[in-house]
């Protein structure tokens, strides 16, 4: 009996197997162009920051489950540790998911994501609920914070309003950038949250001051700020609580006091992990005061290493935006870039004693839902932006060509 001749594909026609290979080529070719455009140097800069996260809420973790525990509920000394690495890994998809955007694509879904977070936060003083006293949050099957995703897309979505000025000088872009400003410190402040309002408000000034802004306008939006400090200080019991409280100096009983002296009871080695005592006297050590934790347990020269990683974030991004000449992507990337940089520092000067509490995480490091993700979806943001050819020439870009001064 003869054999059935063996089947071949006709020429119009290809096998599952074909098709899958070409489409993982696909995706390999996707990776290897990803990997070749993306800031490496600054990728590596956030994994650290979030490697040292990791291990400061192992760290903390203890002082605060025993602060919450109660009589009916004793949280393991690890709670916070384990949730926060869950935290973590969604963090990394999402920022990992949005740096292989293209640029365009990147700036669509900030501003959508933009517009959307600022509904959500004119929506808190209706429906949110209080944690701590302060009216924060949403619960949407999941407890979300608005601001803390508006921060990122705030850059993003105020670059590119300015960004117009390029095109056309005469569109009042600085007066329409600082209406949207005005409008979310106005909620903002109703919460309460002052930290964040100072927050948006610094991002805001230095994207405006890149844009071009002429030295007249910079005085006279100084000039408002000091009033706006000022206005805040007679009728804003919150601000004027934080402001008094620094001005006034710590007590004994002072949280700031408390956090002063847990960074420096570790000296410069530190005592050890989970060696440290004064945490325990602590509120909020694994948000907030984290940087106090590191001091105690692992030394000053841990926190020094943490300022350097903050400060190498900052630069990498200025001297990556040198020769950078698309206006867009050089104000988004600053502001990106203030929102991060400006939260660190705020909050080591809080643990240091030399700035007011703002309630402000440390970016990256300490523990956060909300926080975290949109943290890392903003660095996402950020890679995304800044990913560029390396074999294209580019040439140099001055913000002088906006036009500033008109």
């Amino acid at each position: 009996m003869a054999s059935n001749p063996p089947f071949v594909p006709s020429a119009g026609r290809r096998t599952p197997g074909v098709a899958a290979q070409r489409q993982q080529r696909g995706r390999r070719s996707e990776l290897a162009i990803w990997w070749r455009e993306i800031d490496r140097v600054l990728l590596v800069l956030v994994l650290s920051l979030m490697a040292i996260g990791a291990i400061a809420v192992a760290a903390s973790s203890p002082a605060s489950a025993r602060r919450l525990s109660t009589a009916k509920v004793k949280l393991d000394d690890l709670h916070f540790f384990y949730i926060h690495l869950r935290w973590q890994a969604l963090g990394l998809i999402a920022m990992f998911g949005a740096s292989m955007l293209p640029r365009e694509r990147a700036r669509q879904a900030g501003i959508l994501l933009g517009a959307a977070m600022l509904v959500a936060l004119m929506l808190v003083p209706v429906i949110g609920y209080s944690v701590n006293g302060a009216r924060r949050w949403l619960n949407l099957g999941i407890s979300l914070q608005p601001s803390e995703f508006l921060k990122p897309s705030f850059a993003i979505g105020v670059a590119w309003i300015l960004s117009w000025r390029a095109r056309d000088p005469k569109i009042p872009v600085i007066a329409i950038a600082t209406a949207i400003m005005a409008i979310i410190a106005m909620f903002l402040m109703m919460q309460p949250d002052f930290g964040s309002t100072v927050l948006f408000a610094g991002v805001w000034f230095v994207m405006v001051l890149m844009c071009g802004i002429p030295v007249k306008r910079i005085f006279a939006t100084f000039g408002l700020g000091m009033v706006a400090v000022v206005i805040a200080y007679m009728f804003y019991e919150n601000g004027r609580h934080r402001i008094d409280a620094f001005l006034g100096g710590g007590t004994a009983f002072d949280q700031v006091d408390l956090a002063q002296r847990t960074l420096l009871g570790g000296g410069w080695s530190g005592a050890g992990l989970w060696l440290g005592t004064r945490k325990f006297g602590l509120p909020e050590a694994h948000t907030d005061y984290i940087l106090s934790v590191i001091g105690e347990e692992f030394g000053l020269l841990a926190c020094a290493v943490i300022v350097v990683l903050y400060l190498a974030f900052v630069l990498r991004v200025m001297f990556r935006l040198l020769d950078e000449e698309d206006l867009f992507t050089t104000l988004a990337a600053a502001g990106l870039t203030a929102q991060l940089g400006g939260q660190a520092f705020i909050n080591i000067l809080v643990n240091l004693q030399l700035f007011p509490s703002k309630g402000m995480t440390l970016p990256l490091i300490s523990y956060g839902g909300s926080s975290t993700i949109a943290l890392c979806l903003g660095v996402g943001f950020l890679i995304a932006i800044t990913r560029r050819n390396p074999f294209l020439k580019r040439e140099g870009f001055s913000l002088r060509q906006v036009g500033a001064g008109k």
